[in-house]
């Protein structure tokens, strides 16, 4: 976990941790989790999703700001050669 609370630190940073709704930080985590963890499925879909569940389940702007930091992460991870940024 402070793992990828780290990971999404760094890519969210005007927006602490601690800051992010609740729902919004769960889905997140998850997301970074399969993303540069469990690696099981392609990184488009696993943001998909992502936005998708927050679209459902939180707020307004939930959806974009999931987007935008998932997106974050992957360019991260591309940019570093697939290390957990």
């Amino acid at each position: 976990l402070p793992t990828i609370d780290a990971v999404i630190s760094k890519s969210a940073p005007a927006f602490p941790v601690s800051k992010i709704a609740r729902i919004d930080l769960a889905i997140l985590r998850l997301a970074v989790y399969e993303l540069l963890i469990a690696k099981k499925n392609p990184p488009k879909v696993i943001i998909d999703e992502a936005v998708e569940l927050a679209k459902e389940f939180g707020g307004d702007t939930s959806g974009s700001f999931i987007n935008g930091v998932l997106g974050t992460v992957l360019t991260r991870k591309e940019s570093h050669g697939d290390k957990n940024n």
